[in-house]
């Protein structure tokens, strides 16, 4: 009797057997297998567009599978909707982020499960909804009342309160989607110690991340996927960089990072592109300047909240600025609007490409051609064998994984869709091309090919700015590094001067 309780008790909370997905003209998935244990903390790893997003799609009931089966401790289970797999204890964090800002916090954690009271008339029990936010918000560690209205919080305080969501259903379930992708270091550390106190009630967890050092961290084992099929495992004692990079990818990863190739640009331009004065409406207290040379790659790095995201908007013209001088080769520039800096040559690929940089229902050939729609049209009317054409050449030329570039960008994976919004700028001739968060929720073989582009830009004589919160990132990318606190730029690092005791000695406000 004992052997069969001790089989029962080995018994997987979760299993996806044989799972199979095929979108017109893409094998999504083939045959994938995942298993995971009651209290474990199961990484999910893989290239973008690796079939990572789809499985956890199917588990959550986004989308329906076309073979294999889903079993939960030990029983077949049919999950057609998000509904569905919440009331089966499946809680699902997305990458992008699925709140509603027009709500404050607590209704956004409590959506459709509010306290009530007053018997059949059910009204909302207001008191307590804030008191169970407010408990949740402390243990999460998130300093703000749950009265405050969403779209006041930044996007990694609404990740947390997308987590805080997940939580507040006593899920047995949590698939985590790149969670930390918006967070800082202080913020990312309070989360991973959040997914190990969740593993020690019991709550299985599967864990989707580019980040590696959080797999080795918290991972009790990791599941690789590549091109849509089960590549292999590794349990806890061999997660490692190098074992997942070579899983991931199908080979060793050398070098993700390339060096200047001192083309002379920055000699001879060394002030091509400056700012100076920049007041944001976010800090008008405080001043930014700085300058980028021809072909020289600014690296921006700061704390979230420091002011870096609303320092590139307000560049491009998306924020108006309180006063700002802004010069490229000599001339004055200042932008009232995004028109002014596409036509001068400034460009800015922003942070949440889904909602900024990308129309989702728009295929690859519409988004690439949108911002110039003038040079594909004749008499008003465009010309879409020339808008194809371009396409299948920006497809080329950065590698866009699409089997057509009439692919929805929905559908593409998002180290691609970060390529899609690149493409469209790399039809025109651009000057300045400013990334923000350039390689958020991108596995480790798209980000050496994001990072080869911008070397490549850089050898053209094109002044870049990066914005990068993985400190390996910016210490990586960059010929010299802008840190920023609460608005300001605290001091710049040259090449010899690169060190993470550098970088947060300044993003934690100390003088230059």
């Amino acid at each position: 009797m004992s052997f069969l309780l001790d089989v029962e008790n080995k018994t997987p909370i979760l299993e996806l057997r044989n799972i199979s997905k095929r979108f017109p003209g893409v094998i999504a998935l083939n045959d994938v297998t995942l298993t995971v244990d009651t209290g474990e903390i199961v990484a999910l790893i893989g290239e973008n567009g690796a079939g990572k997003s789809t499985l956890m799609k199917i588990l959550g009931g986004a989308i329906n599978r076309d073979s294999g089966k889903v079993r939960l401790e030990g029983k077949d289970v049919e999950i057609r909707s998000p509904r569905e797999a919440s009331a089966l204890g499946i809680e699902f964090i997305h990458q992008e982020l699925s709140v509603l800002d027009n709500l404050d916090v607590a209704a956004n954690i409590f959506l459709r499960r509010e306290p009530t009271t007053g018997g059949i008339l059910k009204l909302i029990d207001r008191k307590k909804l804030y008191k169970d936010a407010d408990a949740l918000l402390a243990k999460l560690g998130l300093d703000l009342s749950s009265r405050t209205p969403l779209s006041r919080l930044s996007i990694a305080q609404q990740q947390l309160v997308e987590i805080a969501r997940a939580i507040s259903t006593g899920a047995r379930i949590i698939i985590m989607d790149e969670p930390t992708s918006s967070l800082s270091l202080t913020e990312t550390h309070r989360l991973l110690e959040i997914v190990k106190d969740l593993k020690a009630h019991n709550v299985s967890i599967i864990y989707i991340s580019h980040r590696l050092h959080e797999v080795e961290e918290i991972a009790d084992r990791a599941v690789v996927l590549r091109d849509g099929r089960n590549a292999g495992e590794l349990p806890r004692s061999e997660i490692k960089r190098d074992q997942m990079v070579r899983m991931m990818v199908g080979r060793d990863l050398k070098e993700l990072f390339t060096t200047t190739n001192g083309n002379g640009h920055k000699k001879d331009f060394p002030e091509w592109f400056s700012v100076v004065k920049l007041r944001t409406q976010r800090y008008p207290g405080q001043t930014i300047s700085f300058n980028v040379a021809r072909g020289e790659v600014l690296g921006v790095a700061g704390l979230v909240g420091s002011g870096r995201s609303e320092m590139a908007k307000t560049i491009f013209g998306v924020d108006e600025a309180v006063e700002a001088k802004i010069t490229l080769n000599g001339q004055s520039i200042n932008f009232t609007n995004p028109r002014d800096a596409i036509n001068h040559g400034v460009y800015l690929i922003p942070e949440d490409r889904r909602s900024c940089g990308l129309v989702v229902d728009f295929n690859v050939r519409e988004n690439i051609s949108l911002p110039n729609l003038e040079s594909y049209a004749s008499a008003k009317i465009i010309n879409t064998k020339k808008e194809t054409e371009a396409a299948l050449k920006a497809v080329k030329s950065i590698n866009i994984k699409t089997p057509s570039p009439e692919m929805r960008a929905a559908n593409l994976s998002g180290g691609n869709q970060q390529k899609v919004v690149l493409a469209r700028w790399l039809t025109f001739s651009p000057k300045v091309i400013i990334f923000d968060e350039p390689t958020r929720g991108i596995d480790v073989g798209a980000k050496a090919e994001i990072y080869a582009l911008i070397r490549k830009l850089a050898s053209e004589g094109v002044s870049v700015i990066v914005i990068s919160s993985e400190m390996e990132e910016v210490l990586g990318i960059s010929d010299r590094i802008a840190v920023m606190h609460e608005g300001r730029i605290t001091g710049f690092l040259d090449r010899p001067q690169f060190s993470e005791e550098a970088v947060m000695h300044l993003a934690t406000g100390a003088a230059g």
